[in-house]
Protein backbone atom coordinates (compact mmCIF):
# COMPACT_ATOMS: atom_id res chain seq x y z
CA UNK A 1 0.00 0.00 0.00
CA UNK A 2 1.31 3.41 -1.14
CA UNK A 3 0.58 6.92 0.37
CA UNK A 4 -0.90 9.23 -2.53
CA UNK A 5 -1.81 12.52 -1.84
CA UNK A 6 -3.71 13.21 -4.90
CA UNK A 7 -6.43 10.64 -3.92
CA UNK A 8 -7.68 12.76 -1.33
CA UNK A 9 -9.06 15.45 -3.96
CA UNK A 10 -10.43 13.19 -6.51
CA UNK A 11 -14.06 12.93 -6.05
CA UNK A 12 -14.54 9.30 -7.52
CA UNK A 13 -11.56 7.57 -5.77
CA UNK A 14 -13.41 9.26 -2.46
CA UNK A 15 -16.43 7.20 -3.17
CA UNK A 16 -15.35 4.37 -4.89
CA UNK A 17 -12.86 3.33 -1.92
CA UNK A 18 -15.37 4.36 0.68
CA UNK A 19 -18.24 1.86 -0.17
CA UNK A 20 -20.11 1.76 2.69
CA UNK A 21 -19.89 5.09 3.48
CA UNK A 22 -17.46 5.62 6.49
CA UNK A 23 -17.13 9.48 5.16
CA UNK A 24 -21.19 10.48 5.42
CA UNK A 25 -21.21 8.53 8.96
CA UNK A 26 -18.88 10.86 10.05
CA UNK A 27 -21.17 13.44 8.89
CA UNK A 28 -23.98 12.19 10.51
CA UNK A 29 -22.48 13.35 14.01
CA UNK A 30 -24.39 16.50 14.43
CA UNK A 31 -27.63 14.25 13.65
CA UNK A 32 -26.19 11.71 16.19
CA UNK A 33 -26.07 13.96 19.10
CA UNK A 34 -29.72 15.43 18.78
CA UNK A 35 -30.79 12.06 18.36
CA UNK A 36 -29.14 10.81 21.14
CA UNK A 37 -30.05 13.45 23.30
CA UNK A 38 -33.85 12.86 22.33
CA UNK A 39 -34.29 9.46 22.61
CA UNK A 40 -32.43 9.49 26.29
CA UNK A 41 -35.16 12.11 27.17
CA UNK A 42 -37.78 9.80 26.02
CA UNK A 43 -36.45 7.23 27.95
CA UNK A 44 -37.09 9.13 31.15
CA UNK A 45 -33.91 8.52 32.83
CA UNK A 46 -34.43 11.08 35.21
CA UNK A 47 -35.80 7.77 37.13
CA UNK A 48 -32.08 6.62 37.57
CA UNK A 49 -32.72 8.99 40.55
CA UNK A 50 -35.34 6.89 42.75
CA UNK A 51 -32.13 4.77 43.85
CA UNK A 52 -30.78 8.27 45.13
CA UNK A 53 -26.78 8.58 43.80
CA UNK A 54 -24.59 6.13 43.11
CA UNK A 55 -21.53 5.39 45.35
CA UNK A 56 -19.87 4.56 41.51
CA UNK A 57 -20.60 4.55 37.92
CA UNK A 58 -19.16 1.94 36.13
CA UNK A 59 -19.56 1.99 32.46
CA UNK A 60 -18.59 -1.36 30.64
CA UNK A 61 -17.95 -1.10 26.80
CA UNK A 62 -15.76 -2.13 24.23
CA UNK A 63 -13.66 -0.82 20.77
CA UNK A 64 -15.81 2.50 20.24
CA UNK A 65 -18.22 2.16 22.79
CA UNK A 66 -16.10 2.05 25.41
CA UNK A 67 -15.17 5.88 24.21
CA UNK A 68 -18.90 6.83 26.36
CA UNK A 69 -16.79 6.03 30.07
CA UNK A 70 -13.68 7.86 28.97
CA UNK A 71 -16.47 10.68 27.61
CA UNK A 72 -18.45 10.96 30.57
CA UNK A 73 -15.29 11.14 33.11
CA UNK A 74 -13.69 13.37 31.18
CA UNK A 75 -16.92 15.97 31.03
CA UNK A 76 -18.22 15.55 34.50
CA UNK A 77 -14.15 16.36 35.45
CA UNK A 78 -11.94 15.97 38.66
CA UNK A 79 -14.63 17.62 41.09
CA UNK A 80 -16.96 15.03 40.55
CA UNK A 81 -17.95 13.36 43.97
CA UNK A 82 -17.92 9.54 43.05
CA UNK A 83 -15.46 7.47 40.85
CA UNK A 84 -16.83 6.89 37.09
CA UNK A 85 -14.87 4.05 36.20
CA UNK A 86 -14.55 2.45 32.43
CA UNK A 87 -14.71 -1.40 32.23
CA UNK A 88 -13.24 -2.94 28.91
CA UNK A 89 -13.47 -6.76 30.01
CA UNK A 90 -15.46 -9.51 30.92
CA UNK A 91 -15.39 -9.16 34.47
CA UNK A 92 -17.54 -7.20 36.86
CA UNK A 93 -14.88 -5.85 39.75
CA UNK A 94 -15.28 -7.57 42.94
CA UNK A 95 -15.97 -4.24 44.60
CA UNK A 96 -19.04 -3.36 42.24
CA UNK A 97 -21.90 -3.78 44.13
CA UNK A 98 -25.66 -2.65 45.24
CA UNK A 99 -25.43 0.90 45.60
CA UNK A 100 -23.48 1.28 42.30
CA UNK A 101 -24.78 2.23 38.49
CA UNK A 102 -23.50 0.00 35.91
CA UNK A 103 -24.15 1.44 32.50
CA UNK A 104 -23.71 -0.81 29.72
CA UNK A 105 -23.32 0.52 26.33
CA UNK A 106 -22.77 -1.59 23.15
CA UNK A 107 -23.28 -0.69 19.54
CA UNK A 108 -24.52 -4.03 18.66
CA UNK A 109 -25.84 -4.56 21.53
CA UNK A 110 -24.76 -8.12 21.12
CA UNK A 111 -21.18 -7.29 22.47
CA UNK A 112 -20.16 -10.80 24.70
CA UNK A 113 -17.45 -8.89 27.06
CA UNK A 114 -20.34 -6.31 27.75
CA UNK A 115 -23.18 -8.66 27.78
CA UNK A 116 -21.39 -10.63 30.28
CA UNK A 117 -20.48 -7.58 32.87
CA UNK A 118 -24.61 -6.44 32.23
CA UNK A 119 -25.57 -10.09 33.59
CA UNK A 120 -23.45 -9.87 36.87
CA UNK A 121 -24.44 -6.39 37.44
CA UNK A 122 -27.82 -7.89 37.62
CA UNK A 123 -26.91 -10.33 39.67
CA UNK A 124 -25.32 -8.29 42.24
CA UNK A 125 -28.43 -6.16 42.64
CA UNK A 126 -26.47 -3.07 40.63
CA UNK A 127 -28.97 -0.12 39.15
CA UNK A 128 -28.37 -1.01 35.61
CA UNK A 129 -28.63 1.65 32.53
CA UNK A 130 -28.25 -0.12 29.31
CA UNK A 131 -27.57 1.88 25.82
CA UNK A 132 -28.02 0.40 22.41
CA UNK A 133 -29.33 -1.22 19.93
CA UNK A 134 -33.45 -2.41 20.13
CA UNK A 135 -34.31 -5.78 19.89
CA UNK A 136 -30.20 -6.73 21.66
CA UNK A 137 -29.19 -8.97 23.88
CA UNK A 138 -28.45 -5.72 26.43
CA UNK A 139 -32.09 -4.59 25.95
CA UNK A 140 -33.53 -8.64 27.13
CA UNK A 141 -31.16 -8.30 30.21
CA UNK A 142 -32.28 -4.91 30.86
CA UNK A 143 -36.17 -5.57 30.21
CA UNK A 144 -36.45 -8.45 32.64
CA UNK A 145 -34.29 -6.94 35.29
CA UNK A 146 -37.06 -4.08 35.11
CA UNK A 147 -34.02 -1.62 33.93
CA UNK A 148 -33.79 1.32 32.48
CA UNK A 149 -32.78 1.09 28.33
CA UNK A 150 -32.08 3.60 25.64
CA UNK A 151 -32.43 2.43 22.52
CA UNK A 152 -30.48 3.79 19.99
CA UNK A 153 -30.80 3.43 16.29
CA UNK A 154 -27.61 2.61 15.45
CA UNK A 155 -26.00 2.12 11.92
CA UNK A 156 -22.91 0.98 10.73
CA UNK A 157 -20.36 -0.57 12.86
CA UNK A 158 -20.21 0.98 16.83
CA UNK A 159 -17.32 3.12 16.12
CA UNK A 160 -19.07 5.27 13.95
CA UNK A 161 -22.09 5.87 16.05
CA UNK A 162 -20.09 7.71 19.32
CA UNK A 163 -22.38 10.36 19.47
CA UNK A 164 -25.70 8.21 19.76
CA UNK A 165 -23.83 5.67 21.89
CA UNK A 166 -22.36 8.50 24.32
CA UNK A 167 -24.95 11.41 24.68
CA UNK A 168 -27.45 9.29 26.54
CA UNK A 169 -25.05 8.50 29.33
CA UNK A 170 -23.79 12.34 29.02
CA UNK A 171 -27.61 12.75 29.99
CA UNK A 172 -28.05 10.11 32.56
CA UNK A 173 -24.91 11.64 34.12
CA UNK A 174 -26.88 14.97 33.97
CA UNK A 175 -29.50 13.52 35.42
CA UNK A 176 -28.11 12.83 38.66
CA UNK A 177 -26.61 15.84 38.87
CA UNK A 178 -23.24 15.13 38.45
CA UNK A 179 -22.41 16.73 35.44
CA UNK A 180 -23.37 20.63 34.28
CA UNK A 181 -25.02 20.51 31.27
CA UNK A 182 -26.93 24.29 30.46
CA UNK A 183 -29.55 24.36 27.80
CA UNK A 184 -28.89 24.33 24.31
CA UNK A 185 -25.45 22.19 24.79
CA UNK A 186 -26.50 19.31 23.08
CA UNK A 187 -27.53 21.78 20.10
CA UNK A 188 -24.50 24.01 20.25
CA UNK A 189 -22.22 20.25 19.93
CA UNK A 190 -24.12 19.28 16.82
CA UNK A 191 -24.19 22.85 15.66
CA UNK A 192 -19.95 22.65 16.06
CA UNK A 193 -20.28 18.78 14.24
CA UNK A 194 -22.25 19.91 11.40
CA UNK A 195 -19.17 23.11 10.79
CA UNK A 196 -16.66 20.40 11.31
CA UNK A 197 -18.69 17.70 8.72
CA UNK A 198 -18.84 21.43 6.21
CA UNK A 199 -15.22 22.09 6.33
CA UNK A 200 -14.21 18.56 5.89
CA UNK A 201 -16.59 17.69 3.15
CA UNK A 202 -14.78 15.19 0.30
CA UNK A 203 -15.38 18.20 -2.24
CA UNK A 204 -13.13 20.72 -0.30
CA UNK A 205 -9.35 20.71 -1.08
CA UNK A 206 -6.43 19.29 0.53
CA UNK A 207 -5.29 22.72 1.49
CA UNK A 208 -8.46 24.19 2.83
CA UNK A 209 -9.93 20.64 4.61
CA UNK A 210 -8.62 20.26 8.04
CA UNK A 211 -9.37 16.53 7.80
CA UNK A 212 -7.59 16.14 4.96
CA UNK A 213 -4.52 18.34 6.18
CA UNK A 214 -4.13 16.26 9.16
CA UNK A 215 -4.32 13.14 7.42
CA UNK A 216 -1.26 14.63 5.16
CA UNK A 217 0.36 15.31 8.32
CA UNK A 218 -0.03 11.19 9.87
CA UNK A 219 0.66 10.17 6.24
CA UNK A 220 3.93 8.38 6.19
CA UNK A 221 4.89 8.70 9.92
CA UNK A 222 4.34 7.13 13.37
CA UNK A 223 2.16 9.38 15.22
CA UNK A 224 2.70 9.90 19.14
CA UNK A 225 -0.35 12.21 20.02
CA UNK A 226 -0.57 13.22 23.42
CA UNK A 227 -3.29 15.25 25.39
CA UNK A 228 -3.06 18.01 27.82
CA UNK A 229 -5.88 17.60 30.14
CA UNK A 230 -8.92 14.73 30.78
CA UNK A 231 -10.81 16.62 27.70
CA UNK A 232 -8.17 15.84 25.31
CA UNK A 233 -6.68 12.89 26.32
CA UNK A 234 -9.77 11.53 25.13
CA UNK A 235 -10.00 13.16 21.99
CA UNK A 236 -6.03 11.25 21.87
CA UNK A 237 -7.27 7.78 22.56
CA UNK A 238 -10.32 8.51 20.13
CA UNK A 239 -7.71 9.08 16.96
CA UNK A 240 -5.47 6.61 17.92
CA UNK A 241 -8.25 3.66 17.95
CA UNK A 242 -9.71 5.52 14.74
CA UNK A 243 -6.16 5.33 13.33
CA UNK A 244 -6.25 1.76 13.89
CA UNK A 245 -9.85 0.49 13.08
CA UNK A 246 -10.19 2.85 9.82
CA UNK A 247 -6.69 2.94 8.49
CA UNK A 248 -5.11 0.32 9.67
CA UNK A 249 -2.51 2.31 11.07
CA UNK A 250 -0.52 2.21 14.29
CA UNK A 251 -0.32 5.07 16.67
CA UNK A 252 0.30 5.83 20.88
CA UNK A 253 -1.17 7.99 22.83
CA UNK A 254 -0.83 9.43 26.49
CA UNK A 255 -1.38 12.71 28.16
CA UNK A 256 1.21 15.01 29.74
CA UNK A 257 2.42 15.37 32.31
CA UNK A 258 2.88 11.21 32.23
CA UNK A 259 4.32 11.45 28.51
CA UNK A 260 6.92 13.19 29.94
CA UNK A 261 7.63 10.96 32.00
CA UNK A 262 8.26 7.94 29.62
CA UNK A 263 7.06 8.58 26.26
CA UNK A 264 9.09 11.91 25.57
CA UNK A 265 12.16 9.25 25.64
CA UNK A 266 10.87 8.08 21.94
CA UNK A 267 12.53 11.66 20.51
CA UNK A 268 16.09 10.51 21.51
CA UNK A 269 14.82 6.35 19.78
CA UNK A 270 15.51 4.86 16.16
CA UNK A 271 12.61 6.10 14.95
CA UNK A 272 12.83 9.79 15.04
CA UNK A 273 16.31 9.57 13.07
CA UNK A 274 16.26 11.05 9.84
CA UNK A 275 18.57 9.84 7.00
CA UNK A 276 19.27 13.28 4.56
CA UNK A 277 21.43 11.07 2.40
CA UNK A 278 18.42 7.89 1.93
CA UNK A 279 16.69 7.80 -1.56
CA UNK A 280 13.07 7.55 0.01
CA UNK A 281 12.01 9.05 3.19
CA UNK A 282 11.80 6.09 6.00
CA UNK A 283 8.52 6.64 8.75
CA UNK A 284 9.42 8.85 11.34
CA UNK A 285 7.49 9.84 14.26
CA UNK A 286 5.42 12.86 14.46
CA UNK A 287 4.35 14.27 17.29
CA UNK A 288 0.69 15.30 17.70
CA UNK A 289 -0.34 17.83 20.36
CA UNK A 290 -3.87 18.00 21.39
CA UNK A 291 -3.96 21.51 23.40
CA UNK A 292 -7.05 22.15 25.50
CA UNK A 293 -7.80 25.95 27.26
CA UNK A 294 -8.38 24.08 30.23
CA UNK A 295 -4.44 23.05 31.10
CA UNK A 296 -2.45 22.87 34.67
CA UNK A 297 -0.05 25.60 34.63
CA UNK A 298 2.18 22.60 35.11
CA UNK A 299 1.26 20.80 31.94
CA UNK A 300 1.28 24.27 30.37
CA UNK A 301 5.39 24.71 30.59
CA UNK A 302 6.02 20.66 29.89
CA UNK A 303 3.62 21.10 26.44
CA UNK A 304 5.69 24.00 25.83
CA UNK A 305 9.09 22.22 26.81
CA UNK A 306 8.49 19.16 24.95
CA UNK A 307 7.66 20.83 21.73
CA UNK A 308 10.97 22.78 22.10
CA UNK A 309 12.82 19.27 23.17
CA UNK A 310 10.57 17.85 19.81
CA UNK A 311 11.50 20.64 16.88
CA UNK A 312 15.21 20.70 18.15
CA UNK A 313 15.82 16.80 17.30
CA UNK A 314 13.71 17.87 14.03
CA UNK A 315 10.57 15.85 14.98
CA UNK A 316 7.67 17.47 12.77
CA UNK A 317 4.99 18.49 14.96
CA UNK A 318 1.30 19.04 14.68
CA UNK A 319 -0.94 21.16 17.27
CA UNK A 320 -4.77 21.45 17.62
CA UNK A 321 -6.32 22.99 19.59
CA UNK A 322 -9.97 22.33 21.21
CA UNK A 323 -12.39 24.91 20.61
CA UNK A 324 -15.76 25.75 22.88
CA UNK A 325 -16.59 26.97 26.32
CA UNK A 326 -18.21 23.27 27.74
CA UNK A 327 -15.88 20.11 28.15
CA UNK A 328 -17.96 17.96 25.68
CA UNK A 329 -18.12 21.17 23.09
CA UNK A 330 -13.71 20.86 23.26
CA UNK A 331 -13.86 17.29 23.28
CA UNK A 332 -16.18 17.34 19.79
CA UNK A 333 -14.05 19.73 18.40
CA UNK A 334 -10.99 17.64 18.09
CA UNK A 335 -13.27 14.01 18.15
CA UNK A 336 -14.81 15.55 14.79
CA UNK A 337 -12.13 16.58 13.14
CA UNK A 338 -9.67 13.20 13.99
CA UNK A 339 -12.65 11.40 12.95
CA UNK A 340 -12.12 12.65 9.27
CA UNK A 341 -8.71 12.32 9.30
CA UNK A 342 -8.62 9.00 10.03
CA UNK A 343 -11.16 7.88 6.99
CA UNK A 344 -8.83 10.18 4.87
CA UNK A 345 -5.66 8.56 5.61
CA UNK A 346 -7.49 5.53 4.97
CA UNK A 347 -8.57 6.65 1.49
CA UNK A 348 -5.10 8.22 0.84
CA UNK A 349 -3.69 4.43 1.12
CA UNK A 350 -6.30 2.86 -1.02
CA UNK A 351 -7.83 1.06 2.10
CA UNK A 352 -11.50 0.42 2.78
CA UNK A 353 -12.43 2.43 6.55
CA UNK A 354 -14.84 0.53 7.22
CA UNK A 355 -13.85 -2.86 6.62
CA UNK A 356 -12.28 -4.62 9.74
CA UNK A 357 -11.27 -8.51 8.62
CA UNK A 358 -8.41 -8.52 11.02
CA UNK A 359 -11.19 -8.03 13.77
CA UNK A 360 -13.76 -10.14 12.30
CA UNK A 361 -11.25 -12.76 11.63
CA UNK A 362 -9.93 -12.87 15.53
CA UNK A 363 -13.32 -12.96 16.53
CA UNK A 364 -14.19 -16.24 14.64
CA UNK A 365 -10.76 -17.82 15.50
CA UNK A 366 -11.93 -17.72 19.36
CA UNK A 367 -15.69 -18.37 18.98
CA UNK A 368 -14.77 -21.97 17.69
Amino acid sequence: MTWEPDRLDDQAHLSEADPSGMLPAVAASAAQVRTGARVAAEAHLDRLTAHGRPRAIVVAGMGGSGIAGDLLAAVAGSGVPLPIVTLRSYQLPGWVGATDLVIAVSGSGDTEETVSVATQAVRRGCTLLGVGPAGSSLEAIALQASATYVAVPVKGQSRANLWLLAIPVVVAAAALRLVSVEPGLYERVASSLEDMAHRCRPSSDTFINPGKALAMDLAESVPVIWGTSAVTRVAAARLTGQLGANAKYPAIYGELPEAGHNQVAVFDGPMAERDIFADTSGRTLRLVVLRDVEEHPQVTRQREAALRLARDRDVPVTELVAEGAHPLERMASLIGLGDYASAYLALGYGIDPTSVSAITELRARISQ
